[in-house]
């Protein structure tokens, strides 16, 4: 099986799991660090999209990948984005997704206030995560997915 099509199958299998917890598990359990989990599925859901359109573009020779993931990055946005019809809005949402999860992954100090986990990063600048904002980002990966599949599968 060509690695793409097993990304875009990680990916889904990321996305169901997000889904649930977002939809079931979480309203049931009402446990703010959930929302944490649930962002770590979207990311990596989003993570293998972008990793199986990468890879189909190179096993067709329209692109190079690099050893950088942020080279490979910018590869997508510059290069494969628009073939796969993913708006520049799209963009700049799995920008702020992967950023949310880097400042995660960094944060020295984060608390639960409200309905929302607050995420401290360097020089106090705060970030907030909650169920809302969560939903958004399961969208934009459900239809990111979509539109990578219907290119991938569309063609095997």
């Amino acid at each position: 099986m060509e690695k793409f099509i097993e990304y875009l199958d990680s990916s889904a299998r990321n996305l169901r799991t997000a889904d649930h917890m977002a939809y079931v598990t979480y309203p049931l359990l009402k446990e703010k660090r959930i929302l944490f989990e649930i962002l770590n599925n979207i990311y990596t859901s989003v993570l293998n999209i972008v990793n199986a359109i990468l890879q189909y573009e190179y096993f067709y020779k329209r692109i190079s990948l690099y050893k950088e993931s942020r080279d490979n990055l910018a590869v997508f946005k510059e290069r494969c984005a628009s073939r796969y019809q993913i708006s520049q809005d799209e963009i700049s949402k799995i920008n702020e997704l992967f950023s949310l999860i880097e400042k995660h992954k960094n944060s020295p100090f984060e608390f639960v206030r409200k309905d929302k986990i607050v995420i401290m990063g360097e020089n106090l600048h705060t970030d907030f995560i909650n169920l809302e904002k969560i939903k958004a980002y399961l969208l934009l990966s459900k239809d990111v997915l979509r539109k990578a599949e219907v290119r991938i599968r569309g063609r095997i």
